[in-house]
């Protein structure tokens, strides 16, 4: 099984105390977000865990366990940079600050396990195609040599955008193409892998591959091990990824990003993460009475590991 840390909130930058205490039990609760009184128990013993997939914007409170992680689990880790001001990403750290997280990242578990994420790009007044391209280029320039690869992807006009960030610049073609054309210039002065998420589009001709952010591939060139071939499981339109089991919750994030899908707003992920407590099995609240706990089935990717796994402590 693939555990997703990451996709429904950023684990790693606001309850990585919790995480930590969950790996050393070896199990966690998840609430399904649709049926709240359904709970799955999930292990998270190594030996259960094909993969412990990160995805955050920012990794400095999880940095001093990653080295002990990395070598209790398989990780694979997504991390999100973009051209964004406090505008828009109220509580991310700044360029600067973030790239040089991410070096030491790569530097603690490697560069084949390290993902960067340039997404998702959107216009407004302020951020024009000119703005991306200046800013992919100046994280390009430093961060290439240190990740696996780079995936992008366009913003999703999803109707709470109409409210939560009105000064969206929708796309036209012709921006698309700008955009495409500067990012595939960059990537290959760079020696940057780069591809798209959430999309069935292609866009060869630009030198970016084709979408798909958690694959076999992927994950063959993070761990060097062989991975069954599985189907994809999409989370929503265009994507390409393998099925995983993300074991956060909504509406807890407090990055305050104004294009964000996993919030309603961010007034209620302020008072969601007054209920978190870092010693429960769940990241948001305790189990009551009502509650339904059942074990989770995790099914096995990989085909063959002949890597030594320990107990996380």
């Amino acid at each position: 099984m693939i555990v997703n840390v990451g996709g429904r909130t950023d684990i790693v930058n606001y309850y990585s105390e919790w995480l930590i205490n969950r790996m050393k039990e070896g199990f966690v609760y998840s609430r399904n977000p649709l049926f709240p009184c359904q709970v799955s128990k999930v292990s998270l013993r190594p030996e259960d865990i094909d993969c412990l997939l990160f995805c955050s914007k920012n990794y400095q409170p999880i940095l001093k366990y990653m080295e002990e992680i990395n070598q209790t689990y398989k990780v694979l880790c997504h991390y999100t940079i973009t051209a964004y001001g406090k505008d828009v990403e109220p509580n991310v750290p700044c360029l600067d600050d973030s790239i040089k997280t991410l070096l030491n990242l790569s530097k603690i578990i490697g560069k084949e396990k390290v993902l960067w994420r340039y997404d998702p790009i959107l216009l407004t007044k302020k951020y024009t195609i000119q703005k991306h391209l200046e800013i992919f280029e100046y994280l390009a320039k430093q961060i290439a040599p240190h990740v696996q690869r780079c995936i992008f992807s366009f913003v999703e006009m999803y109707q709470k955008l109409n409210y939560n960030m009105p000064e969206i610049i929708p796309f036209k073609t012709e921006d698309r193409i700008k955009i495409l054309e500067g990012i595939g210039e960059i990537a290959k002065k760079y020696n940057l892998s780069l591809q798209t998420c959430g999309t069935d589009e292609n866009y060869e001709k630009y030198g970016i591959h084709l979408s798909g952010c958690t694959t076999v591939e992927i994950l063959e060139q993070a761990h060097l091990i062989k991975y069954k071939k599985i189907k994809s499981k999409p989370i929503r339109k265009g994507c390409h990824c393998l099925p995983s089991r993300d074991i956060g919750a909504y509406d807890t994030c407090i990055n305050g990003c104004k294009y964000c899908y996993a919030n309603k707003n961010p007034d209620l992920a302020k008072e969601n993460i007054k209920l978190h407590d870092k010693n429960s099995p769940l990241l948001l609240g305790n189990i009551r009475e009502i509650d339904k706990i059942t074990e989770a089935k995790q099914n096995h990717f990989i085909i063959e590991d002949k890597g030594k796994q320990i107990s996380f402590i």
